[in-house]
Parts: C-alpha cells; sequence; structure tokens
C-alpha cells in the first residue's frame, strides 16, 4: 500500500484537499486499497482553513510516506517553520516523489528541493516565487509541472489534475480514466495545458453555445463552418453568429482558429507527431496554414514550440 500524505498549515485552502479524492476513488478504480491518505501538520493539532472550518491531522513523525503533498494558501507565503522545512527537506530523501498544490511551491521553495529544478504555481504568484527564488524556473503557464521526484501544480483544482497524473503513472492509463470519470472531469487536463484555456476564455452564457463549443473542441479534425455549428446549436446561422459574438464576445471563426491554436501546440510540445500530422488532426489542413497562424498569435512558428519543450526536458 503506498502512503500519500497531505501536509496543512494554518490558514489553508479547502480546495486543495479535492486532490485526496483523487486517490480515494482510484482505490475503488483499482478494486483494492492501493493507497493509504493520512492528513499531517507540524503539530498535529486541529488546523483552520482560510474559510474557517478546522481539520483534525497527525503529526509529523518518522512514518515513510510514498508521496508528500504541500497544500496552499491564498497568500504568496504559507506559514513557514524549521519544522515544516526540515519535514520537507527529509521527504525529499525518504519519499518517491514531494509535491505541491498551489502555494504550496513556496514550501517546497523555501526548503530548497525547487532548486535548479522547473516548478509551477498559481499564475497569480509566479512571478513572486521567480522573483524570491531566482535559482527556480517558474513556469507560469503551465497545469502541473514533473521534474524528477518533485511535482508541482499550478491553483487548488489543478491538484486534481496533478493528482490523476499519479495515479496513471502508478497504476496505469485505464486506472486513471476510470477514476476520471468517477469524478465527473471532463476532461483530465496534461501537465503541459495552459493555465488559461480557451475553453475558459470563451465562457458562453447559454447551453446552445457551449454545445457548439464542445462540439467544435471534439471535432477539430473536420471543417467547422457557422452553418454546422448553427446546426449543432440549433438556431440559423445568422442567429447563431450574432449570439456567440454576444455571449463570448468574438466571431465562431475566431473562436475556432484559438482551439485549433491550442490543441496544436500541445501535440506539438506533448507528442513526437510529424508537423504535417498535427496540421490535419487540428483542422488546419496544411503545415503552411497552420505556420501562418502560428506567426500571427504567437510571433512563432510551430517548430519554435517543439525545439522548446525538447530543450526544456533535456
Amino acid at each position: 500500500m503506498q502512503r500519500i500524505g497531505f501536509i496543512v498549515t494554518e490558514g489553508f485552502q479547502m480546495l486543495g484537499l479535492a486532490a485526496q479524492t483523487v486517490f480515494e476513488y482510484a482505490n475503488m478504480s483499482a478494486g483494492n486499497a492501493v493507497y493509504d491518505v493520512r492528513v499531517l501538520s507540524e503539530k498535529g493539532r486541529p488546523v483552520h482553513s482560510t474559510i474557517g472550518m478546522t481539520l483534525q491531522t497527525e503529526r509529523f513523525s518518522g512514518m515513510r510516506f510514498d508521496t508528500l503533498i504541500f497544500g496552499g494558501t491564498n497568500e504568496a507565503t504559507p506559514p513557514i517553520t524549521p519544522g515544516l522545512l526540515n519535514f520537507a527537506r527529509r521527504g525529499l530523501k525518504t519519499s518517491r516523489r514531494v509535491a505541491s498544490i498551489c502555494t504550496g511551491a513556496f514550501i517546497l521553495a523555501y526548503a530548497g528541493l525547487l532548486d535548479g529544478r522547473r516548478a509551477t504555481t498559481h499564475w497569480a504568484f509566479s512571478r513572486e516565487l521567480q522573483t524570491r527564488f531566482p535559482k527556480v524556473t517558474v513556469e507560469e503557464d503551465r497545469i502541473f509541472i514533473v521534474d524528477g521526484p518533485v511535482w508541482t501544480s499550478a491553483g487548488a483544482t489543478a491538484g486534481l489534475d496533478l493528482a490523476l497524473a499519479m495515479v496513471e503513472k502508478d497504476l496505469g492509463a485505464d486506472v486513471a480514466r476510470s477514476t476520471a470519470q468517477k469524478l465527473v472531469m471532463h476532461q483530465r487536463r496534461t501537465g503541459g495545458q495552459s493555465q488559461h484555456s480557451e475553453l475558459l476564455t470563451l465562457s458562453p452564457k447559454s447551453d446552445r453555445i457551449q454545445n457548439a463549443i464542445t462540439y467544435a473542441e471534439m471535432h477539430l479534425h473536420t471543417e467547422l463552418s457557422v452553418g454546422k455549428l448553427a446546426e449543432v446549436a440549433n438556431l440559423s446561422p445568422r442567429q447563431f453568429s450574432r449570439a456567440f459574438q454576444k455571449e463570448t464576445g468574438q466571431s465562431p471563426a475566431k473562436a475556432v482558429e484559438k482551439l485549433r491554436l491550442e490543441s496544436a501546440r500541445l501535440m506539438i510540445e506533448q507528442s513526437r507527431h510529424p508537423i504535417q500530422v498535427v496540421a490535419q488532426e487540428t483542422g488546419f489542413v496544411d503545415p503552411r496554414r497552420m505556420r501562418e497562424a502560428f506567426l500571427r498569435t504567437f510571433g512563432l512558428p510551430p517548430q519554435a514550440f517543439r525545439r522548446n519543450a525538447r530543450e526544456k526536458a533535456a
């Protein structure tokens, strides 16, 4: 059995604890108790959350943990004590992996665990993390990052994605997929995915427009005309274009291109598919059109993103 330790400090963020449920449901999907989850604090006393709820915890001890996950608070710097930092340092030596959720990255940074490593945290605090700890390579637009035995994630909900990635590494893709389904997660985000997804920036108000966007996301490799999307939304093309612009602030064509670009960038950074295949799978038809879209939006060609991703991996 793998023992998972969640470390909380005074004023912890409750949402970060949601990642515990990933391991609970992974046990259900696996059909046996693979994970034993414990909640820890330095003193082992009741600890108060930012919303005022109190959580009973176990005290730091010599017990060995397969994985330690440090939660965050609503501030850039959670309460730091020598005992907390020593526990983190010892954990890197005795545990298979050490992780953080949201501003828990600051605990790892103060303990020196992020020196010379790539890391991420909530976008609102990433610049401060980089300024305070120049030895850390902070990638502020990532959901989570794995650098050797150290895992870091963005805001609290990104902890779910980090925990699912751990489950997939431990138990395989089928168990991770089953766990995500039990959690009713629409899509398990990969570590390289941007914290600022185009799906979030669109944020339509009606189900009709949302259905059209979801359809577009699932069918990027096909021709996505206004007429087709209007059909999915059960509206005339003119009604659909007007409603789409009103609810999202952009035209259907512009939104589809942004979704294609986001999907293409992820494929380029995270796979070895040839550029030709990426262009076809994301609906750009040919590499030339995709390259023009990349230059227009990012100022860099697709090959530059693949080169940068390989350099970071190396």
